[in-house]
């Protein structure tokens, strides 16, 4: 009898339904990479969104509407933005059926998920007009809000840290602890009742709780250095109790003598109180003094050496300076001494403007040096025997004036009382002319050099009170500044005082004093 083929030979045969499966998978493959690419089988239209970075968007993300998938991302490339900056521009495949967006509507990247899988989501305009095939969605129209991830971000490593130490902290505190955090709960409505008005009064300016925080963070910067010590001294605190618990007779009777103890210190620190704010202000002075230390100390180093054997010394030095002020005491006991101070200081009046008038000559015009080469000329005269004093000016003939008011007078340097000045008369020597001009200027009014003396030359004339036929010098000022000598400086001296003429005796007259 003959088998009969049917459906049953069909699914017998290995290699067919092998082939089948096969085909499957390539189908099912071939529509999930288009899915990926694309809609497969759905008419799309492509969309483009400007965005300021990739926003860890990538193509194959889904494209949503009102929560309903309307396309996928199917490219991402950078794109150079109008600030310069660099961006990204995604373009978008949307579903035809589902694509009528208005040119006003905006995008927004939104996660999908914690990994950070991400997706686009439209928010529909108002306009009439829709985007068509193609178009772009500015960037100005784009937002991408900040994620978690980014958000923790702006922590350091440290202070993630310590906010996972918290986190432990604060969970192993209320572990096991549920029955007390229901009694806690109950009660702070009370406790908040009465913590109102402290927390009033805490607030206040007056109070400083912010100066009390900020000196305890600094007291707490200045402790850390040395916390191992301080925590030291609280381990040794507790020996100490421990100690003052094995006599407690002992500890009752200390704390019995405390109260009349601390009445007596209350009194003391009263009396203290001056000497602390004297001790504080002292304590700043030195706090100063300290601070220069390490700078002044390499020189006062020094002087203290050099001072050592000074001081030593010094005790001999103090008796006999002991004894000058005894004597000094005595001097000034004496009648005469007043007096003298009055007449010392007399002196000093009369010699001051004459110093302010003579001081200029010597140190503008160096007149002090250039007269002792006059000196050193005065014994010059050859003898046969050596030299002589130049006396010659003693022995100048004399002559008689012919003219003028002095008419027939005998005139001459060696003649004594005349009534009228040698104005060159008839004469058996040199004529002879009157050249005189006493308190010649070392200085003008503005302390600058005008040393007049030795470089005027011989003048033809110069007496603004005489005739004009006297030919003659007596006038004290020549016209103009006749400036430095040759070793001269060109003014006074920094910080010295002067005169351009002297104070002693009758003024001169305004028309005198020539500039």
């Amino acid at each position: 009898m003959r088998k009969r083929r049917g459906a049953g030979a069909v699914y017998g045969n290995p290699v067919l339904v092998g082939a089948i499966t096969l085909l499957v998978v390539n189908v099912a493959t071939v529509l999930a990479w288009f899915a990926n690419r694309g809609l497969p089988f759905v008419p799309t239209r492509d969309v483009k969104i400007e965005l300021v970075n990739g926003a860890n968007l990538l193509p194959g993300n889904e494209v949503r509407e009102g929560g309903f998938r309307i396309g996928i991302v199917s490219d991402m490339q950078p794109l150079p933005l109008k600030d310069g900056a660099i961006g990204a521009v995604a373009t978008l495949k949307l579903d035809k059926a589902r694509s009528d967006v208005p040119v006003d509507s905006s995008v927004v990247i939104r996660p999908r998920s914690v990994l950070g899988l991400k997706y686009v989501e439209f928010e529909k305009g108002d306009s009439d007009r829709l985007l068509q095939d193609g178009d772009t969605i500015p960037v100005s129209a784009s937002r991408i809000p900040v994620d978690l991830d980014e958000f923790q971000n702006i922590f350091d490593e440290e202070t993630r840290d310590g906010t996972r130490r918290n986190l432990r902290g604060f969970g192993d505190a209320f572990a096991q602890r549920g029955g007390s955090l229901n009694t806690t709960i109950a009660e702070l409505p009370r406790f908040l009742e009465h913590l109102e008005p402290v927390a009033k009064v805490l607030g206040e300016r007056e109070t400083g709780l912010r100066e009390f925080f900020g000196e305890l963070g600094d007291f707490t910067r200045v402790l850390r250095p040395v916390a191992d010590r301080y925590s030291h001294s609280f381990t040794a605190g507790a020996d100490t109790f421990e100690a003052w618990s094995r006599r407690p007779e002992s500890l009752k009777a200390t704390i019995s003598k405390a109260a009349p103890t601390m009445r007596v210190g209350i009194a003391s620190f009263r009396k203290q109180r001056p000497f602390l704010v004297a001790l504080r202000d002292f304590s700043g002075a030195l706090e100063d003094a300290a601070a220069e230390l390490p700078r002044t100390l390499p020189r006062i180093i020094p002087a203290l050496e050099e001072g050592v054997p000074v001081l030593r010394r010094s005790p001999q030095f103090n008796r006999e300076l002991e004894k000058t002020f005894v004597s000094l005491g005595d001097l000034m006991k004496a009648p005469g001494t007043g007096a003298s101070f009055r007449g010392l200081s007399d002196t000093v009046e009369i010699l001051n403007p004459a110093v302010r008038f003579l001081g200029p000559y010597i140190t503008v015009c160096n007149y002090f040096n250039y007269s002792w080469t006059n000196v050193g000329e005065h014994l010059t005269e050859p003898t046969p025997t050596g030299g002589s004093q130049r006396t010659l000016l003693n022995q100048a003939g004399q002559q008689i004036d012919d003219e003028g008011e002095g008419e027939g007078q005998r005139t001459g340097v060696s003649v004594l009382g005349t009534a009228f000045p040698a104005n060159g008369g008839a004469t058996n020597s040199v004529p002879q002319f009157l050249h005189s001009n006493n308190y010649s200027a070392a200085v003008n009014q503005q302390g600058d050099a005008d040393c007049e003396s030795g470089q005027r030359g011989y003048l033809e004339r110069n007496a603004r009170y005489y005739p004009e036929e006297y030919k003659i010098v007596v006038d004290p000022h020549l016209p103009g500044n006749s400036g430095t000598t040759f070793t001269g400086r060109p003014r006074v001296p920094q910080g010295q005082t002067f005169d351009r003429n002297p104070k002693i005796g009758p003024a001169f007259p305004a028309e005198l004093d020539q500039p």
